[in-house]
């Protein structure tokens, strides 16, 4: 990840450039973009609040478009297509989308991270990037820039399929007469920033594990690692 070292204001300005935003506070967006491997010890919480307020602001904007866009949807459905929306996976290529990799400003231990880890960390930045907007001008503000990068992709045809734990939950019984059992295999990283690894078995099925950034992130994504090594799901992007 190639740091871009821009003053606030600069960073302001090509921000406003990307996505047509005019900040009020460019100081509070280098804040929000600062990651507390490139701040002093005490002054590093400003990322993760950031982070925390953006997450309830996008799970907020996010189900109020799902309920005006589908409204006939059970509430199973909305969860399921919500889930699909936030997780960290479509938060970090919206973040690619915009090029806030470059933007973050970052220790060099951080700046040379790869797989789960890279892609917690765009999350967390389009997360903190988020949490400005709201501050910086309300709701509506926040509302803007998220339905302009997730309206589209809620309407694809793969975002209404079932989470893989209740769909294999379903297929473990239909197939071995069994519960699939679950076992948290490692948790990796800081506690605000941590990395689970669980495996799931189901009766004679070999096991397949997962990765996520919490308990139940890495759950689903060992069960859908099970579901489509045994061609249940043809691919993790498709329909059930």
């Amino acid at each position: 990840m190639a740091t871009k070292r821009l003053s606030a204001d600069a960073l302001a300005d090509e921000l406003k450039r990307r996505i047509g935003h005019t900040f009020a506070d460019s100081q509070r967006l280098q804040r929000a973009l600062t990651h507390a491997s490139a701040r002093s010890s005490h002054a590093g919480v400003d990322y993760e609040r950031f982070e925390f307020l953006g997450d309830r602001v996008l799970g907020l904007v996010v189900a109020d478009m799902l309920l005006a866009a589908f409204p006939d949807a059970a509430e199973g459905e909305l969860s399921v297509r919500l889930n699909a929306l936030v997780n960290a996976e479509a938060l970090a290529e919206i973040a690619e989308d915009i090029g806030l990799p470059e933007l973050i400003r970052a220790g060099s231990d951080v700046r040379g991270l790869d797989g789960r880890k890279r892609v917690n960390l765009r999350a967390d930045a389009l997360e903190s990037l988020i949490a400005v907007l709201y501050l910086d001008g309300g709701l509506e503000a926040a509302r803007a820039f998220i339905h302009k990068y997730w309206q589209s992709r809620s309407q694809a045809t793969g975002a209404a399929r079932r989470d893989a734990k209740t769909e294999l939950q379903e297929w473990a019984h239909q197939a071995a007469t069994a519960v699939p059992a679950y076992k948290i295999e490692s948790r990796e990283g800081p506690d605000h920033d941590p990395l689970f690894t669980v495996s799931v078995k189901v009766g004679a099925f070999q096991m397949a594990t997962g990765s996520g950034r919490s308990k139940r992130e890495a759950e689903q994504a060992a069960a859908a690692a099970l579901l489509v090594r045994e061609g249940v799901w043809l691919n993790q992007g498709s329909a059930a």
